[in-house]
């Protein structure tokens, strides 16, 4: 196995006290920002460690590449993106502090997704459906690495599905504008120019993630090793499950800590490092 270290700043040494605990047998650069600990084995402390220097951290097997899977499915709000699309639209609304609150409670693993998404979405009711446009014009923007992240997976012949428990509003923009092959989301009521602070249909919850992930898979034929799955909260946890390789990405704790891997410090592209 190789130990993938990357950080904002990779010291020198930080990454020779790393390799000593590791008795790696070499480090190889990866860039300004990861690095590979060749032949490194698991020891007690590596955690710690990384943390206190702020550097994410993973075992890889060796010669595991990108090119070796086939589908990658990853959530919108505070993953694939830096927000969370509902709560910018509750601020437009004049109630932000209350639906945040409700996000984290649900993000948290601490509140039923379902009944929080419907509790968020009933405080919108009557704000004018050019809030939307709003959020996604002058609020929205892609984490850092995204990009980059979804250029190599697209060159690699990946299938990409965005996955999200918010809306098809905002999936729908970021599908077109990303070429994402698929997106599953929830739908939000509007009549009359008006959001009703109600959700239309069966709502995207954790079980409904996991679904759109299995049905892709399968309708593609692809088995779950050849997928990777990236996602930040509780409600994400069923369908990186569903995945061979997961991925908790700036995450609540509860997912860091049922991921196969957890960034924190570095932005999506860390995801490619995972692969080489």
């Amino acid at each position: 196995m190789n130990l993938i270290v990357q950080g904002a700043a990779l010291a020198e040494d930080d990454l020779q006290r790393l390799a000593a605990l590791t008795a790696a047998q070499r480090i190889e650069r990866l860039g300004s920002t990861a690095c590979r600990l060749v032949a490194a084995m698991q020891a007690p402390g590596i955690a710690e460690y990384c943390a206190r220097a702020c550097l994410d951290f993973g075992f890889v097997p060796e010669g595991r590449r990108l090119s070796d899977m086939r589908l990658l499915a990853i959530d919108m709000d505070s993953t694939l993106i830096t927000i969370e699309c509902i709560d910018e639209v509750a601020d437009l609304a004049g109630v932000k502090a209350e639906v945040s609150a409700i996000t984290a409670a649900a993000m948290a693993g601490e509140m039923d997704y379902a009944q929080s998404l419907r509790r968020r979405v009933a405080l919108l009711q009557g704000l004018d459906e050019s809030a939307l446009t709003r959020v996604y014009d002058e609020r929205l923007r892609l984490s850092p690495g995204a990009e980059s992240l979804l250029a190599a997976v697209h060159r690699a012949g990946l299938k990409t599905l965005l996955v999200s428990g918010g809306f098809s509003f905002f999936t729908d923009r970021l599908k077109a504008r990303l070429g994402l092959d698929y997106s599953t989301s929830n739908a939000i009521e509007v009549e009359g120019g008006r959001l009703t602070g109600r959700v239309i249909g069966d709502i995207v919850d954790a079980a409904g993630k996991a679904a759109a992930l299995r049905t892709r898979r399968d309708e593609l034929g692809i088995a779950r090793d050849a997928v990777i799955a990236i996602g930040d909260g509780a409600n994400d946890l069923a369908m990186l499950a569903e995945a061979g390789v997961s991925i908790a990405y700036r995450a609540k704790a509860v997912t860091r800590s049922r991921a196969d891997y957890a960034l924190d410090y570095c932005g999506l592209d860390g995801v490619l490092n995972l692969f080489v």
